[in-house]
């Protein structure tokens, strides 16, 4: 069964891209390129779904803001 997550996308210093899936706490990986990063996160999301057992996300995103403090 698809369903359709939130994956925020940063730049480390060293380049490699870094994804997390703000649905699902933990579940993150990086790589080099956008295309190979959108892979290991499709991987990341199933490998996370299997230990799971399909259970549902436990967190709904709600949005990003920033703060100046």
């Amino acid at each position: 069964m698809a369903t359709e997550c939130t994956i925020m996308i940063e730049e480390g210093a060293d380049g490699f891209l870094l994804s997390e899936v703000l649905e699902l706490p933990g579940c993150h990986t990086q790589a080099k390129s956008l295309d190979e990063l959108m892979q290991r996160t499709r991987e990341a999301i199933r490998t996370y779904r299997e230990g799971t057992r399909g259970e549902q996300a436990t967190t709904k995103f709600r949005g990003i803001q920033r703060m100046t403090v």
